[in-house]
């Protein structure tokens, strides 16, 4: 199943176009992507009575580029962002593998969606592609063997970052260097676990331009999903709609030699096996 926010609306992905979940519920469903998070057993329900539900490769790619597709959850409770979770980006950037997840944030203001328009603003303004994981159910303390059960599902996410403003100060400002606006696009639409088959192994890229920077898979990751969930519900209480960008792979502007970064007309085409495309462009700051 997938489910897209078409123009603030929770809508469900069929071959072809979009059914919007409110109306064919008959009012029973929200119009909220996060409210409906809570009650994915309707929502399979329901998609289950629709025609079209096969969604091909084709069709996820066509879909993807609607101009319609918001960001898929509104006004998340919480986010979190975890650095250093590929092998290959720590080696390219010259640090160590952590030994627990390195735990940020973005700030909610950053959310954007699909054809995110992605301020320039310093010249040190650099892309990375993003597993995101869609919190469900959620709870506190969740075993890692279970914490697939708290999750709603995935999504195409990029953690755009400000290097000069990350590194600025004494102290590193990760959550500050990461949150200019539309920072954080994620998209096109959530797609649920019963959907993929094997995500701790997706293709995931970015081309900037055209030109490919990265190209990996998720089972280059430091830190599992299951891991990451469990780890962070021994702190804090995941909610519904909560979302966790899970880290980039290596490729990244910052990695480059010499070093490399968006400059305003840059188009970013950042692509999860499986789950869509997510089409973002570079502009001028204050544009």
């Amino acid at each position: 199943m997938r489910i897209a926010s078409l123009n603030g609306r929770a809508s469900l992905v069929i071959s072809g176009g979009f059914i919007d979940v409110h109306e064919a519920s008959e009012g029973k469903l929200s119009t909220s992507i996060r409210e409906n998070l809570s009650r994915l057993d309707e929502l399979r329900a329901l998609n289950a009575t629709l025609e079209g539900t096969n969604v091909s490769a084709d069709d996820i790619a066509e879909l993807s580029n609607d101009e319609r597709l918001d960001v898929v959850v509104d006004s998340p409770q919480q986010i979190f962002c975890v650095g250093l979770n590929y092998r290959e980006h720590a080696v390219e950037m010259g640090l160590a593998s952590p030994k627990a997840p390195m735990v940020f944030t973005k700030f909610v203001s950053a959310l954007s969606g699909q054809h995110a328009l992605i301020p320039v603003v310093s010249e040190q303004t650099d892309w990375e592609a993003e597993l995101v994981v869609v919190i469900g159910s959620g709870g506190r303390n969740i075993d890692k063997e279970s914490a697939l059960d708290a999750v709603a599902g995935f999504a195409v996410g990029q953690d755009v970052s400000d290097r000069i403003l990350q590194m600025a100060g004494t102290n590193a400002q990760f959550s500050m260097g990461k949150s200019w606006p539309n920072f954080g696009p994620v998209g096109p639409w959530i797609t649920t676990l019963d959907e993929i088959a094997h995500p701790e192994d997706l293709a995931i890229s970015c081309a900037v331009s055209g030109t490919m920077y990265q190209d990996s898979r998720t089972s280059d990751m430091v830190f599992s999903v299951s891991e990451i969930v469990s780890y962070l519900s021994t702190v804090v209480e995941l909610r519904p709609g909560d979302l966790i960008f899970t880290g980039s792979p290596h490729g990244v502007g910052q990695g480059q030699n010499p070093p490399l970064f968006l400059k305003p007309g840059d188009n970013i085409t950042t692509t999860i096996e499986g789950l869509g495309i997510l089409y973002c462009e570079a502009v001028a700051a204050g544009s």
